[in-house]
C-alpha cells in the first residue's frame, strides 16, 4: 500500500461517524437510483409490448389527413381568383373498394392484415341499457392481426362463423348485465332496428374500459346491422417487425391516399409522457446522489482543517501540491468505492422485492407484479456516476489542501 493511500485511511478512521454517515449516504444514492431506474425500465419495456401485441402496427382510416379537393377546384386549378363558400361534396364514410385495397396490401409479404367495421350501439337486457362499440370481423383474419384470442375465457372467433346472429362480449359487460354463454342480448342500432344476438363468446383482457364496452360479431352481421354493406372502415396491419410500421404506414399512405397511422403515432402522446415521467424520476435519484456528495464534502474540507498542521509537515519534508491533493481524492474514491458497492448489494434486493410485489391498477381486474428490468449497465452507471460525484466532492477541499504554506502554518504553531 502506497504511503498516500496509508494517511487517506487513516484520515477516515480518525473519523468514523462521519465516514459512516458519508457512505450510507452513497448507498442510499446508489440503490435508489438501481431500484427506480430498474421501475422505470420495466415499466417502459412492459408498457411498449403491450402496445405492439395488443394495438394493430399499422391502421388505415376511412378518413383523409388533409381536406380533399373540391370539384370546383379539380376543375380550376390555376384560378386568378380565390373561391369561398363552397359546398363540400357529401361522402359516405367507409373505405372506397376496400376489397380491391386489401388484396392490393396483401400482397406484401411482411404483414397480415384485417378489415373491419366498428360502429357504436345500444345494448340492451333484462331492463339495463348500455352504449358499446361494436366490430365486424373476418374470423379466419382477424385471428392474424389480434391477440384477442389469447384473453377468451370461453369460446373464439370462430364461434361467429358457426353461429351468424352471434356476439362476442367483454366479462365486464357479462357481469354488469348478468349474461352467461347462450344469452339473447338486444342490440339497438343508430336507425333504432333492434337485433336479438346469441352471446358465443367471453373475453377477459383485464382492462375494465375495454371489457364492458367491446363486442365482437362477424363483418357481415353488423354492416347489415348498421346499415353499411359492403362497407369496411379499418384496415387493421400486423407486421413481422414491427419497428418498421412508420416507413409501411407512410407507404401505404402515399399509395391508398387514406390516413394511414403506426402504432408510434396512435401512441405518440402516452410515449412523451413516459419520457417525462422518466426524466422526472432519473433527475430525482441524481439529485439524491449529489447530495449524498456533500457528505464527502463535508467528511473531507473537516479533515483538511485539522490536518492542517500535518499537511504542512509533510510539505516540508518534500510532498508537493499534487502530492497532498492525490491524498484526499484517494479519501474521496474509496468513499464512493465502498458506497457504490454496498448500494448495488441493497439495490439488487430492492429490485428482487419489488419484483414480487403484486399490483392492481384501478383500469385492470387482474393483477400482475411490479415490472422490473436491469442490467449490468445500470450498476455501472450508477456506481461511475457515484464515483464521479464522490471525486469532485473530494476535489474542491483537496484543492485547498494542496495550497496550504507550511511557513505560514509552522509559524503559526510558534
Amino acid at each position: 500500500m502506497s504511503l498516500a493511500a496509508s494517511i487517506a485511511i487513516s484520515h477516515l478512521l480518525s473519523r468514523r461517524r462521519q465516514t459512516i454517515v458519508s457512505v450510507l449516504g452513497i448507498t442510499l444514492g446508489v440503490s435508489f437510483f438501481l431500484a427506480i431506474s430498474a421501475m422505470m425500465r420495466g415499466s417502459e419495456n412492459d408498457f411498449m409490448q403491450r402496445l405492439v401485441d395488443n394495438s394493430p402496427h399499422v391502421t388505415v382510416y376511412d378518413e383523409y389527413r388533409n381536406p380533399r379537393q373540391q370539384p370546383v377546384q379539380i376543375a380550376f386549378p390555376s384560378a386568378i381568383a380565390d373561391i369561398h363558400g363552397m359546398k363540400p361534396r357529401t361522402e359516405l364514410r367507409g373505405i372506397r373498394q376496400y376489397k380491391e385495397k386489401l388484396a392490393l396490401i396483401a400482397r406484401r409479404t411482411d404483414l397480415q392484415i384485417a378489415a373491419v367495421l366498428q360502429g357504436q350501439v345500444i345494448a340492451s337486457f333484462a331492463g339495463m341499457t348500455r352504449g358499446v362499440s361494436i366490430t365486424g370481423v373476418k374470423p379466419e383474419q382477424m385471428k392474424n392481426v389480434s391477440r384477442i384470442e389469447d384473453y377468451f375465457v370461453t369460446g373464439s372467433l370462430d364461434s361467429l362463423s358457426a353461429n351468424p346472429s352471434g356476439i362476442i362480449i367483454g366479462v365486464g359487460l357479462a357481469d354488469k348485465f348478468q349474461l352467461k354463454m347462450g344469452d339473447k342480448l338486444s342490440i339497438t342500432s343508430p336507425s333504432g332496428t333492434i337485433h336479438l344476438m346469441k352471446i358465443v363468446g367471453l373475453f377477459n383482457t383485464g382492462t375494465t374500459n375495454y371489457d364492458e364496452s367491446q363486442t365482437f360479431a362477424l363483418l357481415n352481421r353488423v354492416q347489415n346491422l348498421l346499415e353499411r354493406p359492403n362497407v369496411a372502415n379499418r384496415l387493421i396491419l400486423k407486421l413481422q417487425d414491427p419497428q418498421q410500421s412508420a416507413v409501411v404506414a407512410h407507404q401505404i399512405e402515399r399509395e391508398l391516399g387514406y390516413k394511414t397511422q403506426s402504432w408510434q403515432e396512435a401512441s405518440q402522446d402516452l410515449m412523451n409522457l413516459v419520457l417525462i415521467r422518466n426524466l422526472i424520476m432519473y433527475s430525482v435519484v441524481s439529485a439524491i446522489l449529489l447530495v449524498a456528495s456533500f457528505g464527502i464534502y463535508n467528511v473531507i474540507s473537516t479533515v483538511v482543517l485539522e490536518k492542517t498542521k500535518d499537511i504542512a509537515i509533510l510539505k516540508s519534508i518534500g510532498f508537493e501540491a499534487r502530492d497532498i491533493e492525490r491524498i484526499f481524492l484517494i479519501e474521496g474514491a474509496i468513499l464512493g468505492l465502498i458506497g457504490s458497492i454496498s448500494g448495488s448489494a441493497v439495490g439488487l434486493t430492492l429490485m428482487y422485492g419489488l419484483s414480487r410485489i403484486a399490483i392492481k391498477s384501478p383500469f385492470n381486474t387482474t393483477s400482475a407484479f411490479l415490472p422490473i428490468d436491469w442490467s449490468t449497465d445500470q450498476i455501472l452507471i450508477a456506481i461511475a456516476f457515484a464515483m464521479l460525484s464522490a471525486l469532485f466532492a473530494a476535489w474542491l477541499p483537496a484543492r485547498k489542501g494542496g495550497r496550504v504554506r507550511p511557513v505560514d502554518i509552522l509559524r503559526g504553531a510558534e
